[in-house]
């Protein structure tokens, strides 16, 4: 087994609308620009660029969505992850902080107006995101990131008991935070409407189509693979958690965090207008996260990160999620039975936020998307191209770094954060008075 197997295992390749035909590279052909990834990032990079006239080839090791755009949970929450916006512009500084916050939290517009440009079948919907308060104390957190990212733009507030209740159909929240922008999609569709949508507007794609080397040729450079190669005048590396060679020591400007994703049997109406009568994306407030929607068929679908015995045994895994989800929501009783559980990585950075590296005159790689990557890796693809078409990189709405190698802490230190998150969420827990989820 490797370690990128059973992708079609996931619920999203049962679902999925079927892909458009590709077939690998097994020529000599020129471009523009070569693209190298065919995820959420290099997809959209093509599809700008093909937009834009330029000649445009993307290749793909394995098929469209093969890596995290066909294995995540398909949230599409523009905000970003671990930070607050506050905290993003110490990191990142003037100009590159407020650029980036533009495109992120303005993500979801783009992505949704390539869905209906494009008329893609992804199970797309547009209805909001609450982030839970299993504490009361937690309000005054909500109601300071609700008037952080108003600020910038989005639409959001905060809900009482009431309003939370009536909006998740749990119990539980003493609060919440609603991003009303928010929404979620069968992100496998999503990924393969993309490629149609390039291919559409004349874009190349080859799948099976692993690269192998890229090196200088004349005033560009050459792409090779085992059957084919590539001459352009730009390339651009967009592979992230799956990045296999391509480069030299790629892979090593990141360190991989893993995460499951399960989901449930359609439940029947009744529950469903019981449970998240809303259809709405719902994170329950915890670090150590549990986030959970539904698909267009009725199934909840939610991820966690793995944690001692969670993610290893998987009988004690399903029975883990089933435990926080019916303690969440008691309506559900006991028919809760889970159908798929598959695993994905992250290419998870120090700053939990993209990085995008000049990897040698006419060539830049981009990963660290960090877990946030529907809404993240559409709006990369507009920055990106930014760059193909000749953008100075001062103008660039992300900063062009040297590579450099992930420390070697982030090999432990992301699952050590998860574990301080949940004893903190515990202690707090206590400390208030405040009722502790199963397994916590």
């Amino acid at each position: 087994m490797t370690r990128f197997s059973h992708f079609d295992a996931t619920l999203w390749y049962a679902t999925a609308a079927p892909p458009a035909p590709t077939e690998p590279l097994r020529d000599a052909v020129e471009a523009d620009v070569c693209i190298v990834g065919g995820g959420y990032a290099g997809l959209t990079t093509a599809l700008e660029l093909a937009k834009a006239g330029t000649r445009a080839v993307l290749l793909e090791r394995e098929e469209i969505g093969f890596g995290g755009s066909g294995r995540n949970a398909g949230h599409c929450t523009p905000t970003f992850t671990h930070y607050s916006l506050g905290e993003l512009r110490s990191i990142l500084g003037a100009p590159w902080a407020e650029r980036l916050i533009r495109r992120q939290t303005r993500a979801n517009d783009r992505a949704g107006q390539m869905i209906r440009d494009y008329q893609i079948s992804c199970e797309w919907v547009q209805n909001g995101y609450v982030m839970g308060a299993l504490r009361p104390n937690q309000i005054a957190a909500l109601t300071e990131k609700a008037q952080s990212y108003n600020a910038v733009g989005a639409r959001t507030r905060v809900l009482d008991r009431d309003e939370v209740a009536e909006v998740t159909g749990s119990p539980r929240f003493y609060g919440g935070w609603l991003h009303e922008e928010a929404g979620h999609l069968n992100p496998l569709g999503y990924a393969r409407g993309l490629a149609r949508a390039v291919m559409q507007e004349g874009g190349v794609i080859h799948t099976r189509s692993a690269v192998t080397g890229c090196a200088r040729r004349g005033a560009g450079w050459e792409v090779t693979t085992a059957e084919g190669r590539v001459r352009a005048e730009r390339v651009i590396f967009t592979t992230g958690a799956y990045t296999v060679g391509g480069w030299p020591r790629l892979e090593e400007s990141f360190r991989i965090q893993r995460v499951f994703v399960a989901a449930t049997q359609p439940l029947d109406p009744e529950t469903r207008a019981a449970v998240l009568p809303r259809n709405t994306t719902i994170h329950d407030g915890r670090g150590d996260i549990f986030v959970y929607k539904y698909d267009a068929e009725g199934r909840i679908v939610a991820s966690m990160f793995p944690m001692g015995r969670r993610g290893g045994d998987l009988a004690y895994t399903r029975q883990v999620m089933a435990d926080r989800l019916r303690w969440l929501h008691p309506q559900i009783g006991e028919q809760i039975r889970w159908d798929y559980l598959w695993f994905g990585e992250l290419d998870m950075q120090q700053r939990t936020v993209p990085r995008l590296y000049g990897l040698a005159p006419g060539v830049v790689a981009l990963t660290g998307l960090s877990g946030r990557g529907v809404p993240t890796g559409t709006m990369l693809g507009g920055i990106l191209s930014d760059w193909a078409l000749g953008m100075p990189e001062a103008d660039l709405d992300l900063r062009v770094e040297p590579l450099h190698r992930a420390p070697l802490w982030m090999s432990v230190v992301p699952a050590l954060k998860l574990r301080q998150m949940r004893l903190s969420d515990n202690l707090a827990a206590r400390r208030s008075g405040a009722p502790l989820p199963p397994h916590a």
